[in-house]
């Protein structure tokens, strides 16, 4: 298969992964959000994630530094990562949101929430990798969490 934008992205596509909303307050303090599926964890003492942004991405700048909040979707939440992929708009329209212990705005109904300070921000390439110390995080164990695969939205044994 030639290596070209098309063919790389269909086959990372083959590699299912959870779907998140990263939370921050801009500089000037209004809440802001992006869908994201390049998560993960990095390090378990001390508890470290991290997620890439694309550099084109209008909020990156709020996101540098000070705290985030990975907000990891349920299967139900599908609106809500299409409302926070979106390049314009009112992201916020219509979504239950709270404040955190860091006061970083947090979605209601996620899998989980973590809240994390920003500790280290490193190039790859088009995108910046945001690593971020977890300072707080709750989960539910009840509810199953949304995923991506190849191109499509999908929930835990629908692709099986």
């Amino acid at each position: 298969m030639l290596l070209d934008d098309h063919s790389f992205r269909k086959t990372l596509g083959c590699f299912p992964t959870g779907v998140t909303v990263m939370t921050t307050l801009g500089k000037d303090g209004a809440a802001t959000g992006v869908t994201i599926s390049a998560f993960s964890s990095l390090s378990l003492s001390p508890p470290l994630v991290l997620f890439c942004l694309d550099k084109k991405t209008s909020c990156l700048d709020a996101f540098l530094d000070g705290h985030f909040g990975v907000n990891i979707l349920a299967q139900d939440q599908k609106a809500v990562s299409v409302a926070f992929a979106r390049r314009s708009g009112d992201k916020w329209q219509g979504i239950t949101q709270r404040r955190g212990v860091t006061g970083i705005p947090l979605l209601e109904g996620c899998v989980a929430c973590l809240e994390c300070k920003v500790v280290q921000v490193v190039d790859g390439g088009d995108h910046k990798i945001i690593v971020g110390q977890v300072e707080h995080l709750e989960s539910n164990d009840v509810k199953l969490p949304l995923l991506y695969f190849r191109g499509d939205y999908s929930r835990i044994g629908d692709a099986v």
